[in-house]
């Protein structure tokens, strides 16, 4: 398959290269920190944030992909589901 952006600089704006399925935790950190979280069913999303800080995300639409570094994604205070790691 043609890969025409293979040539691109990954930039932080750009599409993400990889994604994997987040089982939500409050005591273990995602393995990588993220460019972005796909919420697969609307609900609230709590995370860590690269910078510093704690934030919950309330009622995010199902299908929103949340542009955000985080580090965790909280089991208490996060009830969305079928969210998708994007970096």
């Amino acid at each position: 398959m043609t890969d025409f952006w293979a040539q691109e600089k990954n930039e932080e704006w750009g599409p993400a290269h990889f994604a994997a399925a987040v089982t939500p935790n409050d005591s273990v950190d995602l393995t990588s920190t993220t460019r972005g979280l796909y919420i697969g069913s609307a609900g609230d999303v709590k995370v860590d944030m690269l910078g510093d800080g704690t934030v919950t995300f309330v009622a995010v639409q199902t299908g929103t992909i949340l542009p955000v570094r985080a580090t965790r994604v909280y089991s208490t205070g996060t009830d969305a589901t079928s969210i998708i790691a994007l970096w």
